[in-house]
């Protein structure tokens, strides 16, 4: 029997119509159901901590096509989670709407955010914060609350919600907060999960320093901080040795028997010692929550090295700064985290000049695995060379590598650590 083929060609039409939204159905639901128990700690979702922004100052908001270009340029290095800072700027709502019209465009475009909601004490940033433990800032209700509505909004990209950055820990002297503050805004949201009015997987979590998740000094042992491990879905874990090269150098220099070593056989014993100095601070973290009787996930919510610095870090000080060993401390740390099974929202993909506004050659401004000029450091050279970042741009900036990729320019600006005997003469 012959078929006329405008039967069937409508037919034919109709059912690739049918595939094509089947599949894109399935892309759908598949990244709804994606939580964060499936993408932490798994080596194909690598993580990173991420600011969009360009300017001097956060008044001047990076628009959603430049936030689409970093996207693009994250998942090129295969970032497939973002962390975020806080909800009272539109720098967070503006980085879901670019994921999700990157979504829209491309069904195959994958992104998962860990989004910040800032905690403050009472009166954060003036010469009195209030340390009282009932006493909240206030601006944390309203914080809570933009992050419950958009956690609502985009559940196929919001995974976990950080209650808090650095908001426990006692150096934090601007804004830091008790425990039983955290703790409260932690239930809550956990209570919102219970009662159907957030995604029954979303992960709620602290982002803090080691020794806030009492990993180090025991006047952080309190009971609030042993409830808050008993409530938190995970604990988000921060370690920065190069931070310690200063304030806790015992693990940094050049030791008595390295001293005959080539410049930068020195520099690499410093690094592996550095390395270990943050997996300790990480079991620390993992031993004392183990103490309480709890066994839940731990991951490292920031721990990088800067690559400038005119501070006690850099040059005359612990010289410890250049893109050599930020380059070796960033792979050093995924390449552990990787077989572990630990996810590293390492700080961070890009530099910003507003964090040390006054300072522009400040470590706080270089902490990114690419620069303002769109040259990506050290750490990141073999993706240039790999042509990840082909046809991307950052501000109409060719994605290409510092020092031209001359590796003997760069390795003539790396510091040797000082002698162990100089350090401890301090």
């Amino acid at each position: 029997m012959r078929i006329s083929l405008k039967l069937v060609l409508p037919i034919l039409a109709l059912g690739l119509l049918t595939n094509c939204e089947n599949r894109s159905n399935q892309k759908m639901n598949s990244s709804k159901n994606i939580t964060a128990a499936d993408i932490l700690g798994n080596p194909e979702y690598q993580a990173i901590s991420y600011g969009g922004y360009r300017e001097i100052t956060r008044e001047i908001q990076p628009t959603v096509a430049q936030l689409k270009e970093d996207m693009k340029i994250l998942s090129a290095m295969g970032i497939k989670i973002i962390r975020t800072y806080n909800v009272h700027l539109d720098h967070a709502s503006n980085v879901l709407a670019a994921i999700k019209e990157l979504k829209d465009e491309d069904s195959e475009f994958e992104m998962y955010v860990m989004l910040g909601a800032w905690i403050d004490a009472l009166h954060s940033w003036t010469n009195n914060p209030v340390r009282i433990r009932d006493k909240d800032g206030i601006r944390n209700e309203s914080e809570i609350a933009e992050a419950v509505r958009l956690a609502n909004e985009y559940p196929d990209i919001i995974k976990i919600i950080a209650v808090g950055n650095e908001a426990m820990v006692n150096w934090a002297t601007e804004y830091y907060v008790e425990p039983s503050i955290i703790l409260k805004w932690v239930n809550h949201l956990q209570n919102l999960k219970k009662e159907g009015k957030l995604p029954k997987d979303l992960w709620i979590t602290s982002s803090d320093n080691f020794a806030s998740w009492g990993g180090g000094d025991e006047s952080y042992h309190v009971e609030d901080l042993e409830k808050l491990i008993k409530a938190v879905d995970y604990l988000s874990v921060h370690t920065y040795p190069m931070h310690d090269t200063h304030y806790n150098p015992e693990f940094w220099g050049v030791r008595d028997d390295e001293t005959d070593l080539s410049d930068v056989e020195k520099v690499d014993k410093a690094m592996e010692r550095a390395l270990n100095y943050s997996i300790d601070q990480y079991n620390s973290v993992v031993e004392y929550m183990n103490s309480l009787g709890v066994d839940k996930p731990v991951h490292i919510g920031e721990t990088g090295w800067a690559t400038i610095s005119n501070e006690f870090y850099g040059k005359g000080g612990a010289r410890a700064i250049d893109e050599y060993k930020s380059g070796t401390y960033y792979n050093q740390i995924r390449d552990w985290s990787n077989e572990e099974g630990i996810s590293v929202f390492y700080f961070e993909a890009f530099d910003e000049k507003w964090k040390d506004a006054q300072n522009q050659m400040g470590s706080e401004n270089h902490f990114g695995l690419i620069n303002l000029k769109g040259e990506a450091k050290y750490a990141i050279w073999d993706l240039v060379d790999a042509g990840m970042f082909e046809g991307l741009t950052r501000d109409g900036q060719v994605i290409t590598k510092t020092f031209n990729g001359d590796y003997d320019a760069m390795m003539e600006t790396v510091l040797v650590p000082p002698t162990h005997e100089e350090i401890m003469a301090r």
